[in-house]
């Protein structure tokens, strides 16, 4: 039998909410998660907007979005879900055909916890449901450096670093640049010589000062402010 990890409960399964507008792709998504214990679909929406209203609808633990998508884009609807009141605890996993897209750091920034690429295997899929949905980020190992950078570096102006970190101690930005380079609590605590619990600490106090919404956004953050290089 399947055991959960990192569900938002230990008892409940993970709510997911499939958007995408192949049904082909909805089906076999669906095939693979129902049978999972901790794991359920509670709805199929084939457009951005129908994702917003399903969304509101049945309040799934993670929404799995496609980014071209008719009416609304995933990252509109991305947007939309995240600025929802009552949805602050949905999950937005962004999928995506292009490790190239330069939408998914958009998306990033309007609120998504993390993307995958479509032909990821299924192992891969139920891990990163499994991640997200616990608050953690999960951003592709093939493209999350060079895409972030890539953008980043085209978009942002080098003189706001100082200003946007200034809130954080020494240690917070420490624990930031750690996060961007896509290390765990755990790996932070051994980087640092930290207890897990003292990382985790540490990171929630960055996110809380720097209002970013997850792991995620703490990562772009540490791009953007040039804590992290897309080198490092």
């Amino acid at each position: 039998m399947n055991t959960a990890f990192g569900s938002p409960s230990a008892t409940a399964p993970i709510k997911v909410l499939l958007a995408d507008d192949e049904r082909l792709v909805r089906s076999g998504f669906k095939l693979l998660l129902d049978v999972e214990d901790d794991i359920t679909v509670v709805g199929e929406a084939t457009n951005g907007a129908e994702a917003v209203e399903r969304a509101r609808a049945t309040r799934p633990d993670v929404v799995l979005m496609d980014i071209r998508m008719p009416k609304l884009d995933g990252i509109q609807a991305t947007t939309q879900i995240t600025a929802t009141r009552g949805l602050e605890r949905v999950r937005i996993l962004i999928l995506t055909t292009y490790d190239t897209d330069a939408y998914v750091f958009e998306a990033l920034q309007a609120g998504a916890s993390g993307f995958l690429l479509k032909d990821a295997g299924p192992a891969e899929l139920l891990h990163a449901i499994r991640v997200v949905a616990a608050g953690e980020a999960l951003l592709a190992p093939r493209i999350t450096r060079r895409l972030i950078g890539q953008f980043t570096a085209r978009r942002t102006a080098a003189k706001t670093a100082e200003d946007r970190l200034a809130v954080l101690t020494e240690r917070e930005r420490e624990v930031l640049a750690l996060v961007g380079r896509g290390l765990s609590n755990d790996e932070i605590g051994a980087e640092l010589s930290l207890s897990p619990a003292t990382a985790r600490t540490h990171v929630s106090h960055a996110m809380a000062k720097l209002g970013a919404r997850d792991r995620a956004q703490l990562v772009v953050i540490a791009y953007r402010t040039g804590l992290v290089s897309p080198d490092a």
